[in-house]
């Protein structure tokens, strides 16, 4: 490879980013489904010729960390039958470079002078695809038939000819077809303009030198991820997250990670994670790969390179047969967000032990839920309950996110706006505010859960996915304090009231659906916490004075709008 410039080589870096960005404007424009739109439940990322990321810049991280998977099937199973103008679609978690089958991959391959230089690729979660729950989120699933249809490695359009044969097969196999059929168009289109984008940056850098610039870029992530690595301190720190759970009755679970670091690399090893679940949490590997991927890059700072390169010294072990590495036919659907979360969580507490000054307090697990139903018109609905969405930890100088979303977006899901929804769907919102008192206590405390209320006017299946109801789901750091746990309730219009199962499918009337997701995690002794902001909390209704005494020896006046300095003074001596 000839010697590049560090500062072309920097710009081609941030074009591909651009593009990847691009790529997702084109998508929140003019999708048709919500999910999308609305929560930007999609990621857009760029591959070379060899199935490598070398862009993951828009969207979640859990989708595009284990992008090159998918990519890398094409390679396999297409070889020398990739063509331009070709567009492949793919979803399934064992034979494709899946994650779960709700994320549908379209891929399209970048020709430039008739060579294959690169793929613009899109993942999107679809808001049905079939199976045995409407909105994918099949709780009751013990086998990946039962939640939707599989998709190999797939030419969705052969030389710019789309196949209307297996479109139409794509069709029948979802509740919501028009969604579905707008939403595919607008992965389509995203990648196009990818491509276009993706083709003219080569032609710039010129086609024989292009993999060089990709190769470089992927070489600077490594040296930086390596630089990385040499402020970890040398040895071997174990960690596990448990698993209460397995979708149907309590267990007694863990991930367990064994976190070695050496000279020249890392060894991320989950030997001792236990056997695979009985439920929808078991994790594939492109998805576990993807978490440990995220938790290491969040780890350290925010501007490292959001490519493949960044982890080549990195080695990750996943047990065949654990939920980390399951064995099909066992269901997939929640792996994105749990197993996925209980990975990045083990991984930080072995991080935390290598590199205290870096450490995290625990985030905490939602509490959602999808009702689907059929609307005053015959049309069939499905709406996803985003707001009960946990809260981020906190971490030295900066106090945990509140109502953040999944700890596996680090906020690149967004909540959907009210008074949309209200027109979408025939629910209205009686409240979404920041639940008071459900943050974890510390020095920087943990982000706030949500109170989340809302009628719904339709009989509706309910497909509850609520790992955060009951016990603390986050933990505290440095002596910070974990949040409070979640609860969700359902209070039918004929007055009797449902106690929701943590998971389940379910069928009810009209009523009125409350969550309140629990607290993320505290960071630090909260005694020690500055006591203006503990006032800015109360003022705030995220801390009620009473908490603020209890928890924090900071007393405020009975007005609450100031600090009662001579009783704040005492309770800290007597803390101390």
């Amino acid at each position: 490879m000839t010697e590049l410039d560090p500062v072309t080589l920097a710009l081609v870096q941030n074009r591909l980013d651009h593009i990847s960005h691009q790529m997702g404007w084109v998508m929140t424009r003019t999708a048709r489904s919500p999910i999308f739109s609305q929560s930007h439940d999609f990621s857009c990322f760029l591959a070379d010729s060899r199935g490598t990321l070398i862009s993951q810049a828009d969207g979640i991280p859990i989708h595009t960390g284990g992008g090159g998977f998918a990519v890398r099937a094409i390679l396999r199973d297409f070889k020398d039958a990739i063509e331009p103008e070709d567009v492949f679609l793919l979803n399934d978690p064992y034979t494709a470079g899946g994650n779960h089958l709700p994320d549908w991959v379209i891929a399209r391959p970048v020709f430039v002078a008739g060579k294959l230089i690169a793929f613009a690729c899109n993942r999107a979660h679809q808001a049905d695809i079939g199976g045995g729950a409407a909105g994918t989120y099949n709780s009751a699933a013990t086998e990946i038939f039962h939640e939707g249809i599989r998709l190999p490695v797939l030419k969705l359009i052969e030389r710019g000819r789309m196949r209307d044969d297996l479109w139409r097969l794509l069709m029948l196999n979802t509740r919501l077809p028009e969604a579905q059929d707008g939403d595919l168009r607008a992965m389509i289109g995203s990648t196009r303009i990818g491509a276009e984008r993706l083709a003219a940056l080569v032609e710039e850098l010129g086609v024989e030198r292009a993999p060089d610039f990709f190769e470089g870029v992927l070489a600077h992530a490594d040296r930086r991820f390596r630089g990385c690595i040499a402020r970890l301190a040398k040895g071997v720190w174990r960690a596990e997250e448990a698993v209460d759970n397995d979708c149907f009755e309590p267990i007694d679970g863990k991930v367990a990670v064994t976190l070695t670091v050496k000279d020249d690399g890392l060894i991320v090893d989950f030997a001792g994670t236990s056997p695979q679940l009985k439920g929808f949490k078991n994790s594939s590997i492109a998805n576990s790969t993807s978490a440990v991927f995220m938790a290491l890059s969040s780890f350290f700072e925010p501007d490292l390179p959001k490519n493949e390169g960044a982890f080549r010294g990195v080695e990750i072990r996943l047990p065949e047969g654990t939920m980390v590495n399951a064995r099909p036919p066992a269901p997939m659907t929640m792996n994105t967000v749990f197993i996925a979360h209980e990975i990045i969580h083990a991984l930080w507490k072995a991080l935390d032990q290598a590199l205290p000054e870096r450490a995290s307090a625990g985030w905490s697990k939602a509490v959602h839920a999808v009702t689907a139903g059929v609307k005053d018109d015959g049309s069939r609905y499905v709406m996803y309950q985003w707001a009960g969405a946990p809260a981020g930890g906190g971490v030295e100088g900066r106090d945990g996110f509140h109502l953040i979303g999944h700890l596996i977006t680090l906020g690149g899901l967004t909540l959907p706006n009210l008074e949309t929804y209200e027109q979408l769907y025939p629910v209205r919102f009686h409240r979404q505010e920041l639940r008071c008192d459900s943050a974890g206590p510390g020095r920087f405390r943990g982000g706030a859960g949500c109170d989340y209320e809302v009628e719904i006017f339709t009989p509706a299946d309910y497909a509850f996915r609520g790992e955060g109801v009951g016990a603390p789901s986050s933990f505290g750091a440095a002596g910070g304090r974990a949040g409070v746990g979640g609860e969700v309730t359902l209070t039918l219009a004929d007055g009797g009231k449902v106690n929701a199962p943590k998971y389940g499918v379910q069928r009810h009337g009209p009523g009125t659906y409350r969550a309140l997701s629990p607290g993320g995690g505290g960071f630090g002794d909260p005694r020690t916490r500055d006591p203006a902001r503990v006032l800015r909390d109360v003022r705030d209704g995220v801390v009620s004075a009473a908490a603020a005494e209890r928890d924090y020896a900071v007393a405020i006046s009975q007005d609450g709008r100031s600090i009662d300095e001579a009783h704040t003074a005492s309770l800290r001596a007597a803390a101390e």
